[in-house]
């Protein structure tokens, strides 16, 4: 009998640290429904307001349906708040805009600093244009994922900082480093685009030790500019910087030595930058950098599929029923 109390403590000991590595089990296929509707038709007018009526730690899939209009506000997703799913109707109807220079999280149009959150159909934007940083989106979370969204701004777009992202379907625009950070990140079927006029570069990856399991792939992607031989696929933030492109189209935006080493000729040898199957008048490698890699199968296998993040344990399809929620749906003061 004392081995059989043993053993239920052990193992319930077991699931508690389960519970602290992987979070909370939730019900994907349901939700809690809370719409946000400008002409106050729906439960908030402010997409904010309908974070901030979310428990802290919920354990519930919650899903804010935005109506289409224009949100002129910045969001912020905070730390202690999984499970949400934003959504808008149609990407190019519901727009989050913001324009301001990024000198804390508080100048981001929005900040996901909680895990396991969705974006699906937004418009995401900061316009305050050229001259220095100015992020529309921020992601700190782990097990995060955005379908068919569109990210806008000019200087460092998409900070996409820590954690493990999946991005599908998504139109990303920007002029210089507009994708930086240190991220495990999947981009699949994405649009990328340049509005570089001189020396831009796409991703800026910030990884500082081969122990880290962090970097970019880019697959199945299209990569246009607005003009000829203006922009770069990367350049390394950090000295281990690691960015692949694979089965990608890339236009002759692309200069032909495809990376650049951000003068500094030490981040050479310990970055990595590969491409893998890419097409298209960028896609050239008889002028790439000879410190980047034409990769072979079995080294581009790594990072062409959702395994490379371990999607196949936390991404998850939209929710299929929807009920209502048990707290107040009263703005907070």
């Amino acid at each position: 009998m004392r081995n059989i109390y043993k053993f239920l403590f052990f193992l319930l000991m077991f699931i508690s640290f389960l519970d602290t590595i992987v979070g909370v089990a939730v019900n994907t296929t349901s939700a809690v429904l809370i719409t946000v509707d400008q002409s106050g038709k729906g439960d908030f007018q402010r997409i904010q307001d309908a974070i901030d009526a979310v428990p802290s730690q919920n354990s519930e899939q919650i899903f804010i349906l935005i109506k289409p209009g224009i949100y002129k506000e910045q969001v912020v997703v905070p730390e202690d708040k999984p499970w949400i799913t934003m959504s808008g109707t149609n990407e190019t109807s519901t727009i989050i805009t913001w324009s301001g220079p990024w000198h804390t999280l508080q100048n981001t149009t929005v900040s996901i600093l909680a895990s396991d959150f969705v974006g699906r159909n937004l418009t995401i934007q900061n316009t305050y244009g050229p001259g220095i940083q100015a992020v529309a989106l921020s992601v700190f979370g782990d097990r995060v994922a955005f379908y068919g969204c569109r990210i806008f701004s000019y200087q460092d777009t998409l900070f996409d900082t820590s954690g493990r992202h999946y991005y599908s379907n998504c139109f990303i625009q920007g002029a210089t480093d507009f994708i930086y950070g240190d991220a495990l990140s999947l981009f699949h079927k994405c649009y990328i685009h340049s509005i570089s006029e001189n020396g831009g570069a796409i991703t800026a990856h910030k990884r500082s030790s081969m122990d880290e399991n962090t970097g970019y792939s880019f697959v199945s992607c299209n990569i246009t500019g607005i003009k000829p031989n203006s922009v770069v696929l990367g350049r390394p933030w950090g000295p281990y910087s690691r960015v692949i492109y694979a089965y990608t189209s890339m236009t002759n935006a692309i200069s032909p030595e495809g990376w650049n080493d951000w003068n500094n000729a030490t981040k050479r040898s310990t970055s990595y930058y590969g491409e893998y199957m890419c097409y298209g008048p960028g896609a050239r490698s008889s002028k790439r950098v000879e410190w980047s890699h034409q990769l072979t199968s079995d080294q581009a296998k790594p990072f062409l599929t959702k395994d490379m993040i371990n999607g196949h344990e936390w991404l998850r399809p939209a929710p299929t029923q929807f009920k209502k929620p048990s707290f107040s749906l009263k703005p907070k003061k």
